[in-house]
C-alpha cells in the first residue's frame, strides 16, 4: 500500500490526470467552438441572403474543418504522434478524392452556380440539350420540370461545361409562331394583320409590340413568323391564343391558308 501512494507514483498520476483533462477539454472546447461556427457562418451566409444549400454546405465545412483540428491537437496533447496521423488523414483524403472526382467535380460546379446565380429557381432555361423549368439546383444536379411533367436531372458539371440560356432572366420570353399563306398575297398586308391578330391575343404583351415578317418561299405556301412577348410562365397558353387569334383574323380578311391536296385522276 504504501508503495502504490508513493510521492513518486502520486506525481505520476497527477500528471496523467492533468494530461486527460487538458484532453477533454481540448476536445470538448473544440467541439463547442465547431458548433458556434457553424451557427456564425451559417447565420453570416444568410444575412447575405446566399442560398440556403450553399450557406449550409459552407457553415458545415468550417465546422468539420474545426472539429478536425480539435481531435489532432487533443491527440498531440495526449502524446500521439499526429504528424503521422496528418499524413494519414490527407493520403485518405487524396484517394478519395480522386474516386470521387466526378462528383466533386459536380460539387464545385453546384457552388459556382449558387454563387454566380446564371439562374434561379423558377427561370425557363436551356442547357446541356434540354429546356425546362429550374425546379432545384443542388449542390450536385438541377432539376427541371417540363410541360409534359418530366423530370429532368443534369450533373452541374455537365451545366456549366456547356452553354447557359436562361429565357426568363429579364421576365418576359418570347414565342415564335409560323404562319403560311397562299401565294398572291399583299406581303406588306399580311405582316399588318398577322401582328394585329397577335397583339389581341390574351396573355400577348403590348411592349414590345408583337413583330411579324416575311421568312420564305415555299413551295406551296409564303411563310411567315410572328414574334411575340409574354410573362415567362404563360408562354404555353399565350401560343394557343395567337395561334387561335391569327386563324380568325385570316380567314375575316379572306387571307387563303394553303393546305396540301391529293388529286386522283381515273385512268
Amino acid at each position: 500500500m504504501f508503495d502504490v501512494l508513493s510521492p513518486e507514483r502520486l506525481t505520476h498520476l497527477s500528471e496523467l490526470a492533468i494530461r486527460v483533462g487538458t484532453v477533454l477539454a481540448i476536445f470538448i472546447l473544440g467541439w463547442l467552438a465547431s458548433k458556434w461556427v457553424h451557427r456564425l457562418v451559417l447565420g453570416a451566409f444568410r444575412r447575405g441572403k446566399v442560398e440556403e444549400a450553399l450557406a449550409r454546405f459552407f457553415a458545415s465545412i468550417a465546422q468539420y474543418a474545426l472539429l478536425v483540428f480539435a481531435v489532432i491537437a487533443s491527440l498531440d496533447k495526449a502524446g500521439v504522434e499526429t504528424t503521422s496521423l496528418a499524413a494519414a488523414i490527407a493520403a485518405a483524403g487524396l484517394a478519395v478524392g480522386l474516386a470521387l472526382q466526378g462528383s466533386l467535380g459536380n460539387l464545385a460546379s453546384g457552388v459556382l452556380l449558387l454563387l454566380f446565380r446564371p439562374f434561379s429557381i423558377g427561370d425557363k432555361i436551356s442547357t446541356s440539350g434540354h429546356r425546362g423549368k429550374v425546379e432545384d439546383i443542388g449542390l450536385f444536379a438541377t432539376v427541371l420540370s417540363t410541360p409534359a411533367i418530366e423530370r429532368i436531372i443534369i450533373p452541374n458539371g455537365s451545366i456549366t461545361r456547356d452553354s447557359i440560356i436562361n429565357h426568363t432572366a429579364s421576365g418576359k420570353i418570347r414565342s415564335t409562331i409560323t404562319v403560311g399563306v397562299a401565294y398572291g398575297v399583299d406581303i406588306d398586308r399580311v405582316c399588318k394583320v398577322l401582328a394585329e391578330a397577335a397583339l389581341s391575343a390574351k396573355f400577348v404583351l403590348a411592349e414590345p409590340a408583337p413583330i411579324a415578317g416575311f421568312a420564305d418561299m415555299a413551295a406551296s405556301s409564303l411563310n411567315f413568323v410572328v414574334f411575340c412577348w409574354s410573362e415567362s410562365d404563360v408562354d404555353v397558353p399565350m401560343q394557343h391564343y395567337v395561334r387561335r387569334a391569327i386563324y380568325n383574323r385570316l380567314n375575316e380578311e379572306g387571307i387563303e391558308i394553303p393546305f396540301d391536296q391529293l388529286v386522283v385522276h381515273k385512268g
